[in-house]
């Protein structure tokens, strides 16, 4: 185990992304202690050498660090704002504390609590990741970052325990804003790889090489790597789920239509991903927006791929 101070981190939402990231801070020689709305999930935190919280007043109130994973705005709201004004970080924590919020959540919110933060003593970070489940289980997530430049190497042990990439991209707000970029790309690629995969399948290619071979040339990326798979198998275990990606993609079109940029591709896959949650596919991973492809090519979605049979 690495030495590090006794720092102590405060860790808010223990799900998919947020168990890892809080295990790896144990690893680091952090002295974590977590809370999530589900018990199980702070059980597991204490059974990989972390400490288990019963609120978030109790987590936080000896916390240098307050770490956040939470899925959306109004929820990171009630995190530091708290539910009835007496519950959340801002009324407990201790002055000075460094918030880290890991979430991915509007752009204007992030700026909005920030100003809140700094007003009531606190130092606040934008620390959106990228790099789904895979990329928090072996601590090499993309961490965009917003806010001041000294509360970012602070924080960068931290960083460094979780992630792979990190890099410092402006005042608060502009680790939201790197994100939403970077949910657009990865929706566009994933809806494309989607669409190549039911092509080669109508005509009867061998899916699996087909894969390997577009791998290796200019059409190779990280989703055609990560999501490949998913897609042969029929296999849509949420690494990160449609409903959150749909979420994301609100953020970007609402944000792009306020700078006056047109995405009218992003446009067109934020509606497929909407279909999609519109069709019960909300829970599966993102890789499932092939289902959407199959339903509009007539195919049962249901039905396994001949690679996988």
């Amino acid at each position: 185990m690495k030495e590090t101070s006794m720092t102590t981190v405060a860790f808010i939402g223990l799900g998919i992304m947020g168990g890892p990231m809080a295990g790896h801070l144990v690893n680091a020689g952090f002295d974590v202690v977590g809370y999530n709305r589900s018990q199980a999930k702070v059980d597991a935190l204490v059974a990989a050498g972390g400490k288990g919280a019963t609120s978030i007043a109790d987590a936080v109130r000896e916390a240098d660090v307050v770490a956040i994973m939470v899925p959306d705005s109004p929820d990171v709201r009630q995190v530091l704002a708290g539910s009835d004004g007496t519950d959340g970080v801002f009324q407990n924590a201790k002055p000075g504390t460094l918030i880290i919020d890991f979430s991915s959540i509007r752009p204007d919110v992030t700026t909005e609590l920030a100003a809140q933060a700094k007003e009531q003593g606190f130092r606040l970070l934008d620390a959106p990741v990228s790099g789904g489940e895979a990329g928090a289980k072996n601590a090499a997530l993309s961490i965009m970052v917003g806010g001041e430049k000294d509360d970012f190497d602070a924080a960068a042990d931290v960083f460094n325990a979780v992630g792979k990439t990190v890099v410092h991209v402006g005042p608060n707000g502009a680790g939201q804003t790197v994100k939403a970029a970077n949910q657009l790309i990865v929706a566009g690629n994933i809806q494309l790889l989607a669409e190549a995969v039911a092509f080669v399948e109508a005509y009867g290619v061998d899916t699996e090489a087909a894969l390997k071979v577009l791998g290796g040339g200019l059409a190779g990326s990280k989703v055609l790597d990560q999501k490949g798979a998913n897609m042969l198998g029929r296999t849509f275990n949420p690494g990160f789920r449609i409903e959150l990606h749909h979420k994301d993609l609100g953020i970007v079109t609402s944000a792009a239509r306020e700078a006056g940029v047109v995405i009218p591709l992003g446009a067109v896959v934020a509606q497929l991903m909407a279909s999609a949650v519109a069709n019960g596919d909300g829970g599966l991973d993102h890789s499932a927006l092939l289902r959407g492809v199959l339903r509009l090519s007539g195919q049962n979605p249901d039905s396994p791929s001949d690679s996988a049979s």
